[in-house]
């Protein structure tokens, strides 16, 4: 009976194994396959970067724009403003140890691309400089000088505490200042940076403004 029963069996034990050996085989994940995908795409930081937003999502997305014709984190002034140098990019160079923030003169050729992805004059950064910030967005006035502190170490980072204040409200007092800073801080005939060359390394346009030394 036991004999019998075993030859029963047999065939369809041999049946169950030509039905998996004859089916593709299932592929096998790496163990480390997703953390190093995972880590790889933590490593991809914002200047490296990659793409921008559809302009459509926010006021302030950009188009898609390669890292070779932007980079993130840079602020574009007016130069020959003695307040916008003197005032605040010297100021964020001495306070900012960690090197973040990049810096680029209004009047310089560098600027335009910024200019451009922004979708702004350069009358308009006269009046309000521009901070890109990368990843698809850029600030103007009071709201893109409390985004340059955000990213200072602490205790000038916690000056982002104001950002609960109305943009309206602290847009006035910006504008105000900005209507009246050459007529209190004076203006000069060029980019003030290039009497500072020292400072030269954290342009992005210092080899242009370099040339015209």
């Amino acid at each position: 009976m036991l004999t019998k029963a075993l030859r029963i069996l047999k065939p369809r034990s041999i049946l169950h194994r030509r039905s998996f050996s004859s089916s593709s085989p299932s592929p096998r994940l790496n163990p480390g396959a997703v953390s190093r995908t995972t880590a790889g795409a933590a490593e991809i930081e914002a200047d490296d970067a990659v793409a921008y937003s559809d302009p459509t999502e926010s006021p302030t997305a950009m188009p898609m724009m390669m890292q070779a014709h932007l980079q993130p984190r840079v602020v574009v002034y007016d130069g020959v403003c003695h307040l916008c140098h003197g005032v605040g990019v010297k100021w964020i160079i001495k306070a900012d140890k960690y090197r973040k923030i990049k810096f680029c003169c209004l009047q310089s050729k560098a600027a335009e691309p910024y200019l451009t992805v922004s979708g702004l004059t350069k009358e308009d950064v006269e009046k309000r400089f521009l901070f890109i910030e990368g990843l698809g967005s850029y600030h103007q006035a009071s709201t893109a000088a409390l985004r340059v502190v955000s990213y200072l170490p602490l205790p000038y980072s916690a000056l982002n505490a104001f950002s609960i204040v109305p943009s309206p409200l602290r847009d006035s007092v910006y504008d105000y200042v900005a209507n009246h800073r050459y007529n209190w801080f004076g203006k000069a005939e060029d980019c003030l940076v290039l009497k500072e060359k020292e400072l030269l390394e954290r342009f992005i346009d210092r080899d242009e403004l370099i040339d015209r030394c």
